[in-house]
């Protein structure tokens, strides 16, 4: 078995299921912006993944739409990096169910985020809830994708990504699909709620007032920043002194990561602060960054013809791409063409 060596290309994708929030601006598509400039890139709306759950089939629609304009307004460039929505492309689905085939059951039954969603009705979950880590493990492999900027939150399923990836070149004696690595850093790849920093923030919660959705304007952005949960204590010198203080480092992370600098860093500027002082300038960095893509958006979804085609485009590239992966691994795997 000869090795392979592989150019390098990104892959990552966020489900159109509604709601693109702080969290996943800080947690994902900051980087999906500073990659543009480092290798080719492919950024997915995947919306075979967001149907594992029931999804109302308009809102499905708007949300894919939504969620371009998102990646869009926050500076991905069409003319840098391939687009799609994973739908247009079927070599994701088509690989997806060769490593069906590739993936073992206990392997699946491992998937933290499964149990999670699932929760204590697993036998009613669809079978696509179960088994969409392959499927995402076809999203990236499809592309012979070498590095993924994901959240915290994903990191198993790249690890999955990596045993499919491996299991299958060892099975058929190639050296044919990447080792894919995981990208994971910055200071707020996992951000949490602005009402309880124990808690990841989300577009499931309740509470409006717990994220910063990315169509927010800007006074809304400030007041949520104004509310946000905090406590009584002066901010700390040093970042040992976050500790047992989530919702202290919740701010002080997505301070860092709004304005590209370390926590370290930002504690030296803000130490010895209280929040009434530290809570409008995150405030006005906040509104200052965010509110020129929630603008940029807004105008998107005006325009839905201009997203349409940005997509389209952005398949007939992705496809130059796949179809010739998908054709070698059938030929791989024996399949007749």
């Amino acid at each position: 078995m000869t090795t392979q060596t592989f150019a390098p290309r990104v892959f990552s994708g966020i489900q159109p299921s509604g709601g693109l929030t702080l969290g996943n601006y800080l947690g994902a598509i900051k980087r999906f912006v500073s990659m543009q400039d480092e290798m080719p890139c492919v950024y997915c709306m995947v919306d075979l993944h967001a149907i594992t759950v029931w999804q109302d089939p308009k809102d499905l629609a708007h949300n894919t739409r939504e969620l371009a304009a998102g990646f869009i307004a926050s500076g991905i460039s069409p003319e840098k990096s391939i687009l799609i929505n994973q739908s247009q492309v079927p070599e994701h689905a088509q690989l997806g169910w060769i490593f069906n085939c590739v993936a073992r059951m206990g392997w699946m039954q491992r998937m933290t985020q499964f149990k999670d969603k699932a929760g204590k009705n697993a036998q009613n979950a669809s079978l696509g809830l179960f088994g969409y880590p392959a499927l995402m493990a076809a999203d990236i492999l499809v592309y012979h994708a070498t590095h993924v900027p994901v959240g915290e939150d994903q990191k198993q399923h790249l690890e999955l990504t990596r045993d499919i990836a491996a299991k299958f070149n060892h099975d058929y004696g190639v050296d044919f699909f990447p080792i894919t690595e995981p990208v994971i850093e910055g200071a707020a790849t996992r951000v949490m709620s602005l009402r309880d920093g124990s808690k990841k923030m989300s577009k499931s919660d309740p509470s409006d007032a717990s994220r910063i959705n990315m169509t927010d304007d800007a006074d809304a952005i400030a007041k949520k920043i104004r509310k946000a949960k905090t406590d009584p204590d002066a901010l700390p010198s040093e970042a040992a002194g976050l500790a047992d203080r989530p919702e202290a480092r919740n701010l002080v992370n997505i301070y860092a990561a709004l304005n590209d600098q370390s926590v370290d860093a930002v504690l030296a500027e803000v130490g010895g602060q209280q929040f009434g002082t530290f809570k409008p300038k995150l405030a006005e960095l906040a509104v200052s960054r965010l509110s020129p893509i929630s603008e940029e958006m807004a105008r998107l979804m005006n325009e839905p013809d201009e997203i349409d085609r940005i997509l389209r485009r952005g398949a007939e590239q992705a496809r130059e791409i796949t179809a010739p992966i998908l054709a070698k691994t059938y030929e791989i795997v024996g399949m007749v063409r």
